[in-house]
């Protein structure tokens, strides 16, 4: 049966229209916009599911916020004990609360965004709502490098995870094309539903990686100095802060996962459940590994260990390095899918041309994504590099200007309005700052690291 796709407002959402023109109750969700006019109705691609082939709306929250987990905890929690040494324990951990906070603030704006505009799926629909053509490519073109840059960093992890694991046994741009291959048949399946069991491996395996290789450096206890302020300059100081930021840059595919909510007002219990995990552990790690480790941890923090504990860490964490990179890329595939297949049945279908379709947009990714990873071969420069020209906006500058955007006239209307429009042009600021300083630190990085040769059989996990 043909499934015709057309711009309609959803059944709920007229509800809510309707309950907000004759009654004077207020959704608390709606408290930051209640003043403002409703814009106009459009359908998401994915349109009216009922006779569909294949559905997508169907996540519940706690699969959404599994996803979330694993799309985010995997790496972040890797560069956290080297970033905690060069910052120093007390800084590091005003560092990593206070952003963590934050986050969980400008995801909370996403969902608002969401909610005022439902057919919103990815950063350049956004865009597009406060930009109009040129911020939908803008934007658009933003999601899917960093998205690629994702992919490439967990490309890269999985060829210094094997590089332990056999002792550099081969080529690492071998390793590399074997991450490629297995990453890409991961990547097979159409919706997010599917892989939210995937994203149960992918967190088990993380948590049982960090918990064994906080063990292996607990039992080892070396004599290590910890230092509560670390005098550092400004470039091993923000390269620091950079890490500590990649590791709250899930943003970039929060619109992608709500759009396959099967409620998407249920989103702020799945950002919930990602921030609670990955705020308790991202601290507990990124401490007990910096205090037996110390200043010489590793990055990723698993080589922190003995080698035998090393090589057992890394094996375990292979399902999330492979998982998490796919969750990512899966975001990028379905916004490249729904761009080319909007408004037509394509895309709720099984056939050769949907089916081929999909293999060919994954493939040529991922493709690119090892191009990338092998050119910068270096974990925590890689990095700082997707951090700054990334993370600084899509997680913390742009919700700021989508705040901004959807509460336009009301920035001084009341004290509470007051104080969230200023928080607001605060998120603007610290995007910005973490860009431009972002910027310089890894491109010094990128410059002055001597073992950064591109396309080397290089033991990269020295």
């Amino acid at each position: 049966m043909t499934v015709e796709i057309v711009d309609v407002p959803p059944p709920s959402d007229l509800e809510v229209g309707e309950q907000h023109k004759n009654s004077t109750q207020v959704d608390p969700e709606y408290l930051d916009d209640e003043k403002v006019a409703s814009p106009p109705y459009r359908q998401d691609p994915y349109g009216d599911e009922e006779f569909a082939e294949v559905k997508y709306k169907v996540l519940k929250w706690w699969q959404c916020g599994l996803l979330m987990v694993a799309e985010t905890v995997s790496l972040g929690v890797l560069s956290l004990p080297a970033a905690v040494a060069g910052l120093g324990l007390v800084p590091a951990i005003i560092i990593l609360i206070g952003l963590g906070i934050l986050a969980t603030y400008t995801g909370y704006v996403l969902g608002q965004m969401k909610w005022k505009y439902p057919h919103i799926t990815t950063m350049a629909d956004a865009g597009e709502v406060i930009g109009g053509k040129f911020g939908r490519e803008l934007l658009g073109i933003g999601q899917m490098l960093f998205l690629i840059f994702i992919m490439a960093s967990h490309l890269l992890t999985f060829t210094v995870a094997m590089n332990t694991i056999t002792g550099h046994g081969t080529c690492s741009i071998v390793f590399g094309v074997v991450g490629l291959i297995v990453s890409f048949a991961c990547s097979l399946p159409r919706t997010l539903v599917k892989m939210s069991w995937l994203s149960l491996v992918s967190f088990g395996s993380i948590m049982t990686a960090v918990l064994i290789t906080m063990i292996g450096v607990g039992i080892e206890k070396p004599d290590t100095h910890i230092v509560p302020v670390v005098h550092t300059d400004l470039f091993h100081g923000f390269s620091a802060v950079c890490n500590i930021v990649f590791a709250f840059s899930g943003h970039a595919a929060f619109f992608g996962l709500m759009a396959e909510l099967r409620n998407p007002r249920d989103f702020p219990k799945s950002l919930c459940l990602l921030q609670g995990i990955d705020i308790s552990l991202y601290i507990i790690a990124a401490l007990v590994i910096y205090r037996y480790a110390g200043d010489d941890v590793s990055s990723p923090a698993l080589g922190s260990a003995s080698p035998i504990v090393a090589k057992v860490a890394y094996g375990i964490a292979l399902p999330t390095i492979i998982i998490a990179g796919v969750i990512n890329g899966h975001i990028a595939f379905k916004y490249v899918y729904t761009r080319i297949f909007t408004g037509t049945d394509r895309i709720h279908k099984r056939d050769w041309v949907a089916i081929s379709s999909w293999v060919g947009i994954a493939l040529a990714l991922w493709i690119l994504a090892w191009i990338i990873a092998s050119a910068i071969p270096v974990f925590s420069s890689l990095l700082s590099l997707i951090t700054a020209l990334f993370a600084s906006w899509f997680s913390y500058g742009l919700s700021g200007i989508f705040w901004l955007y959807m509460n336009k006239g009301l920035w001084f209307s009341s004290p509470r309005k007051i104080a969230l429009t200023a928080l607001n042009f605060t998120l603007i600021g610290i995007g910005a700052t973490l860009c431009g300083l972002g910027l310089y630190v890894s491109g010094k990085a990128i410059h002055d690291n001597p073992s950064s040769a591109s396309f080397s059989c290089a033991n990269n996990a020295t």
